[in-house]
């Protein structure tokens, strides 16, 4: 007989749970003990083992849906051992009553055979730190994103955060990141009293993009512009890499995120906006960073030279050749739930476990937004038409002064890592192996020391 894999207690509340991961696929061969997925509660994330050896079928526990406890998510099927299970998975999460006593949470990880109090790794109590309370899972999600935790308001006991709050925190309005997220109230510990910082004062309609202070810190700002379709959110899991002494600042292009929903007329355009956002802000010397579309939007405002940029660093930048992923680029502004956009989003990376939770919430919530996918539809059409990259900036790059990386992924499925080659001398180009076109969210700790070290210059 094969032997259930079932949704384990690993709390005395819990009465459902939700698998956050699979790691393993249908038809694996799995040996006793190994990992098999993870479960996520408000109060613990675990990772469950594999009851016994054998090859693995009939997953039917699906990611990120509610599962009553006690329920069978696979079955594992010894050698040789065919047919099926007669009991099949109900797909709704429905409670389901354990009396079964609780076991001392002590050990790593819980069992998937039995659907008592699973043995659980013991876990930091949810305690304030830095003077937020908030769930384990909280605060897991939070730093996958690169979200200040004191930023975000908990709708738990005491104020605590929760997962939902991350979430939201997530998807919320872009239009509410500006006041939001004003340096003040984002600092994770006291500014030193020499630290430069924007004047925290400015009219009414300065800035013409939508931005947001992600960091505050010291020495020369580093100024971040997304890729098509994303916002500067996007920029968020890169930043849990490690500690950040430099101030950030990211933008949204205009169509994008929390800016005016206009479709410009071509890359000056927007390097316009870009600048008038910047000189709003009075930063001065700045390393500017762009990624894909974005990439060519820094080249352009690096190369008009209006802005007071030092160094500029372009990640898997658009504008080096004309190929260009047009199914991409035509079936990401299309789709509208998430079985019809995780495709799309995979072919962003090699790996697909890099692409976190927050991530595609917040980019489903975009896509939900039927005027802003219209909006971004026209910018495709009128940069990218015909599938064709119609802008080159190779030129521009040859013309800089300035210090210039291009940061590549060998494995980028939207533009060809190809491209980058037969650039200037004196343009570095760093090219990561099993990487896709996003580098700083794979690589995200090379690709963020190499930007720190730029900052510093």
């Amino acid at each position: 007989m094969p032997v259930e894999v079932i949704l384990p207690k690993v709390d005395m509340d819990m009465a459902t749970g939700r698998i956050s991961r699979w790691y393993v696929d249908e038809g694996a061969a799995v040996k006793k003990g190994d990992l098999l997925f993870e479960i996520e509660t408000d109060k613990a994330a675990m990772e469950i083992d594999a009851p016994a050896s054998g090859t693995i079928r009939d997953i039917t526990g699906k990611e990120g849906i509610d599962i009553a406890v006690g329920e069978a998510v696979a079955w594992i099927y010894a050698e040789g051992e065919a047919g099926k299970p007669a009991k099949d998975v109900v797909a709704e999460a429905k409670p389901v009553q354990n009396l079964a006593p609780a076991a001392p949470a002590s050990v790593a990880t819980a069992s998937a055979f039995s659907p008592a109090l699973a043995p659980v790794k013991a876990v930091a109590p949810s305690m304030p730190l830095n003077g937020t309370r908030a769930t384990p899972l909280a605060r897991r999600l939070a730093a996958e994103a690169g979200l200040a935790l004191e930023t975000i308001a908990g709708s738990g006991p005491k104020g605590r955060v929760m997962r939902k709050d991350v979430e939201s925190a997530m998807t919320a309005p872009k239009r509410e990141v500006k006041a939001a997220l004003w340096p003040d109230q984002i600092i994770s510990r006291p500014p030193a009293s020499s630290q430069p910082r924007p004047a925290p004062q400015r009219s009414a309609g300065a800035a013409p993009l939508n931005f947001a202070w992600l960091r505050q810190g010291e020495g020369r700002p580093i100024v971040l512009i997304h890729g098509f379709g994303a916002d500067l959110n996007s920029w968020r899991p890169m930043l849990a890499a490690g500690p950040v002494d430099a101030p950030l600042l990211a933008l949204d292009l205009p169509a994008h995120g929390g800016s005016p929903r206009h479709t410009p007329a071509d890359l000056d355009a927007i390097a316009a906006d870009v600048e008038a956002t910047l000189a709003s802000l009075d930063l001065g010397p700045i390393l500017l960073v762009g990624h894909s579309f974005g990439g060519a939007v820094a080249a352009t405002v690096a190369a008009r030279g209006h802005a007071d940029v030092r160094a500029l660093a372009l990640i898997a930048p658009a504008g080096l050749g004309p190929e260009i992923n047009g199914a991409f680029l035509q079936g990401f502004v299309r789709a509208k739930s998430e079985a019809s956009l995780m495709p799309w989003l995979r072919q962003l990376v090699a790996a697909e476990q890099v692409l976190s939770k927050p991530f595609v919430n917040a980019t489903l919530a975009q896509a939900a937004d039927s005027e802003l996918r219209t909006a971004q539809g026209e910018i495709s059409d009128r940069f990218f038409a015909d599938g064709t990259q119609t802008f080159d900036i190779r030129g521009l790059l040859a013309a800089l002064r300035i210090p210039v990386r291009v940061i590549v992924g060998a494995n980028d499925r939207i533009i060809p890592a190809s491209q980058s080659q037969g650039l200037p001398g004196e343009v570095a180009l760093h090219v990561f192996p099993a990487t896709g076109h996003m580098p700083q969210v794979e690589r995200r700790e090379q690709v963020l020391k190499i930007l720190l070290e730029m900052a510093r210059a």
